[in-house]
């Protein structure tokens, strides 16, 4: 069966060709490095892993970049609140900070939750301020071209013109009269109030540190200008599939299009997007008190566990989140791994040829990964029956192919979580990760005080925690 992924530009489940045989080309939107991750970059960027797990195991050169965005208005917001004389610190933000010193601190945050999730390294993960002189040539060219002018009001802004561009709207559908308008700078400099900005020229307040020289005066880049020039910059004026989260088609993606198809490029052949994560199936909001971060999630469950949670879902669907959720799928993966264990599985099996033909023909079908799942639960029931029917080389072969089927789902190349637990005492680690785990039942809940009073046990034994991006690490305290 031909891997088919569905298309958003064209609402279509396609077969998927590369352009290049033998190879793919792939970008998906990274972080605004503004903050800690949240569950939905987690989500999204397992879900990409997953893609790229799979198009290895099918036998593809795999080309992925993955932006880094450490510049833009909310980066440079919450550097300036730190300066503030009113500004009171928080574990976010424990101290007065450059935009970039913050930018690069939030960077290495999702570095370490990617890392603790198992999401592979892109082979190129770019920064928007390295690539000002890719950006300043595309800007000019759209303006050579007719799709952008400067603003008249001498902000130093540079606008994309919407209406030179009979196609904008076309990845979403939407008509350029029911748009909302674009919230760049001052409309006054527009021609259109749904023109995007290009370019930001330099204001007043703002550090020096954050401007560039351009043609057009000294600023920064646009958002949507960014992936743009980093996008062709690697991968070329023409590539195989752009990637991201269902909340960035419009305007961010839209946009990315519509100024890369008016500078003459060919750009992504295939949009593909993944759906947000829920509670309930309500949308999460610190307002509502239903959030959960990655942090507390791996303070609550393995990260294997996490994975096969965040993973689990078809890509395109809601990720549905209820108490109880990581609990279900540590039960889950627990039965799977049991199972292998048992089965002492051939380790030389041959990625896609060592896992069963429903698991392939579901991966292919726009990467089901609830019917591939089920493939590999079946497998582990079958398995178990030959064992216990003391079918040894029947239990073996089947242990294989889950093994396998675990690894292209990117769960078993998870790395165990790293932390100490004085002279080696196995029991002494469970019963502190079974405390742990507590005390995420109880933060998620909003008990603090409940979640202040397991710390305090577990300190008053000797036993200190560190609340990190990539979850909770404990430590013995040395000297009694």
């Amino acid at each position: 069966m031909t891997l088919r992924l569905y298309d958003t530009r064209t609402a279509q489940v396609r077969d998927f060709q590369p352009l290049e045989p033998g190879k793919v080309s792939l970008y998906y939107c990274g972080a605004t490095v503004q903050g800690n991750p949240h569950v939905g970059h987690v989500r999204s960027a397992v879900a990409f892993d997953i893609l790229i797990r799979w198009l290895e195991a099918s036998g593809y050169d795999v080309l992925s970049v993955r932006n880094v965005t450490d510049i833009d208005d909310k980066i440079l917001e919450k550097s300036s609140a730190s300066f503030a004389e009113d500004f009171q610190p928080s574990p976010d933000y424990p101290a007065q900070e450059p935009w970039f010193a913050l930018a690069y601190r939030f960077e290495q945050a999702f570095h370490q939750a990617y890392d603790a999730l198992g999401v592979l390294r892109p082979r190129y993960e770019p920064r928007a301020t390295g690539h000002i002189t890719e950006m300043h040539a595309l800007i000019q060219r759209l303006v050579d071209s007719g799709h952008a002018y400067p603003a008249t009001d001498g902000s130093g802004d540079v606008y994309f013109d919407v209406r030179s561009w009979a196609a904008y709207g076309e990845l979403t559908r939407q008509n350029l009269e029911q748009m909302q308008d674009a919230p760049d700078a001052d409309p006054r400099g527009k021609r259109d109030p749904r023109d995007f900005a290009l370019w930001k020229g330099h204001k007043s307040g703002e550090p020096e540190t954050a401007a560039w020289d351009s043609p057009w005066g000294p600023g920064r880049p646009g958002w949507h200008l960014e992936c743009s020039a980093m996008a062709t910059k690697y991968l070329g004026e023409d590539f195989d599939i752009h990637g991201g989260g269902l909340d960035l088609r419009f305007p961010h993606h839209e946009n990315e299009l519509a100024q890369s198809a008016a500078a003459g490029h060919g750009f992504a052949q295939f949009w593909l997007h993944n759906g947000m994560v829920t509670f309930e199936g309500e949308k999460m909001s610190k307002s509502l008190g239903n959030t959960i971060s990655p942090e507390e999630m791996l303070a609550e469950a393995r990260p294997k566990a996490v994975r096969y949670f965040l993973g689990q879902a078809h890509y395109r669907s809601q990720l549905v989140y209820k108490p109880g959720s990581l609990q279900e799928a540590e039960a889950a993966l627990e039965r799977i791994e049991q199972f292998i264990a048992r089965a002492h599985p051939d380790s030389t099996v041959d990625s896609r040829q060592g896992v069963p033909p429903a698991f392939q023909q579901a991966m292919d079908d726009d990467l089901n990964v609830p019917a591939a799942l089920a493939v590999l639960h079946e497998t582990v029931r079958a398995g178990n029956t030959a064992l216990d029917n003391e079918d040894d080389d029947a239990a073996q072969a089947l242990g294989s192919q889950a093994a396998e089927m675990l690894r292209i789902l990117g769960i078993s190349e998870v790395p165990e979580p790293q932390t100490a637990g004085g002279p080696g005492d196995a029991a002494l680690g469970q019963l502190v990760e079974k405390m742990l785990s507590s005390r995420a039942e109880a933060k998620a809940a909003k008990d603090f005080a409940r979640a202040d009073a397991i710390r305090d046990q577990l300190a008053s034994a000797g036993v200190h925690i560190e609340d990190t991006p990539q979850g909770t690490q404990w430590s013995v305290k040395s000297g009694g």
